[in-house]
């Protein structure tokens, strides 16, 4: 629903904009420990003797898609939803900082203070590393927190900017998540070389904690926008207006029907799934298949959310303005899955991987650009919640499996200190293809349903 902002502290630019930098530093502090353990991958697997864990590939796919574990198999973005509408923006940001905090400084306390042995018996896993379970249950301990703060994030910046700079808010908000993820990838390798494979980690533990205490103090200005929103009149007709608008269960049978709805559920699952977990192993490929140093691995895979900080914005104002959106996730698919083919191919110049990455970085921004406004176009406003939460739900079982599998591929892959990455980026390109597939499934979709997904978001 909409808020109701005159003569409160939200009309004030300095408040609002205010608000903006605290929250979307918040969210980037959670960007930066999600990916910060990335680019550490070749470092994690040196011998212990060589001043690393002495992981394998299969281990290191098993902590990188344990973030979304309880998530998933305990249902916890449902939960998260359930919590934010209740409790409201404070509570719920407050207690996902909490758990982000909680479980970065677990991951820390791992990699630092407990010895890789001995071997745990994990059902399904196998036979895995004490100190690889541990890092990663705190890592899903993490996740909760992480998904849970996005929610939080978006709902704060609507209750802040209803009516006035929202698409706006909303771009720049990204742009400072992109920003942590291209911090974690491009600097992670040369702070743990120089200074230690557990320095970076508790770099991004301070970082967190640094978002809790913003946060905080987010609090005490959106208290006082509570008291001061509380003082308004408010006329029995606009009560009832919005209590038409509450959601209710039983409307979700139409989105559930909706085969629009299930195609960006899909087109999300399949080209995160390919995309967030290459980038998973993207720093040791450079390494190993390319022979980039080990201090600037990591700054080639950081090119790709570099570059969506700048073309992210600027794609979203052309499909505010000239539409296109469905075209563009379909051009955004077929470029995603080019550069996979590609790098899937016995080519190793370093500036093909380069050329690459630039060329993934405007795939990055391009769908991701047209998908997320899509969403309202086919879900109505009040069950736009919920369905994010069935969208990123299922992301999240692509985004847990997809790494556990990759990992395992890489370990039957390697033969001494060589890798073989050429099966696993074939994996990742037919889960591009899929993507593609859904792509053009939902533009011929939107010609027969007319969702209005190739119109202009801005109505002229």
């Amino acid at each position: 629903m909409r808020e109701e902002v005159r003569n409160t502290i939200a009309t004030r630019a300095w408040a609002r904009w205010t608000v903006l930098a605290i929250v979307s530093f918040t969210m980037m502090a959670g960007y930066v420990v999600a990916k910060e353990m990335s680019p550490l991958q070749f470092m994690l697997e040196k011998a212990t003797a060589d001043g690393g864990m002495g992981w394998t590939s299969g281990e290191f796919g098993i902590f990188a898609g344990s973030r979304g574990f309880f998530n998933v198999f305990l249902l916890m973005l449902f939960v998260g939803g359930i919590i934010l509408d209740k409790m409201g923006v404070r509570f719920t940001g407050i207690l996902s900082c909490v758990l982000m905090l909680a479980g970065s400084a677990a991951v820390y306390g791992a990699i630092t203070y407990t010895s890789p042995d001995p071997m745990w018996s994990v059902p399904v896993l196998g036979t895995v590393k004490r100190q690889v379970v541990l890092a990663a249950l705190g890592f899903a301990f993490f996740g909760i927190g992480y998904e849970m703060c996005g929610i939080t994030v978006s709902k704060a910046i609507v209750r802040w900017f209803s009516g006035k700079e929202m698409a706006l808010a909303m771009g720049l908000q990204v742009a400072m998540a992109r920003l942590g993820t291209a911090l974690a990838l491009g600097f992670s390798p040369i702070i743990a070389l120089n200074w230690g494979l557990p320095r970076p980690i508790l770099i991004g533990v301070f970082c967190v904690g640094v978002g809790l205490i913003a946060y905080l103090y987010y609090c005490t200005m959106d208290r006082r926008l509570d008291k001061e929103q509380s003082a308004e009149t408010q006329n029995l007709a606009s009560s009832a207006a919005e209590d038409d608008e509450k959601f209710h269960f039983s409307d979700m049978k139409l989105t559930i029907k909706n085969p629009g709805f299930w195609l960006i559920t899909l087109l999300c699952l399949f080209y995160y799934s390919a995309l967030y977990p290459f980038l998973d192993f993207a720093t040791k490929l450079m390494i190993s298949k390319y022979g980039v140093d080990s201090h600037l691995a990591g700054l080639i895979p950081a090119i790709l959310p570099f570059t969506s900080i700048v073309l992210t914005p600027l794609f979203g104002g052309w499909c505010d303005k000239k539409g296109r959106g469905a075209t563009m996730m379909v051009i955004g698919s077929v470029m995603l899955t080019l550069v996979l083919i590609v790098f899937a191919m016995p080519l190793k110049s370093s500036w093909i991987a380069v050329t690459l990455m630039c060329i993934l970085g405007i795939a990055f921004s391009l769908l991701p650009a047209a998908l997320w406004p899509a969403v309202p176009k086919i879900v109505p406003m009040k069950q736009l919640g919920t369905s994010y939460s069935i969208i990123y739900y299922i992301q999240n079982i692509g985004l847990m499996l997809i790494p556990v599998l990759i990992g395992k591929v890489l370990e039957r892959n390697t033969v001494g200190d060589q890798v073989d990455y050429t099966y696993s980026l074939i994996i990742f390109a037919i889960i591009g293809l899929g993507a593609i597939v859904t792509a053009s499934l939902l533009l011929w979709m939107d010609r027969k349903r007319h969702y209005g997904l190739e119109d202009p978001n801005i109505n002229s």
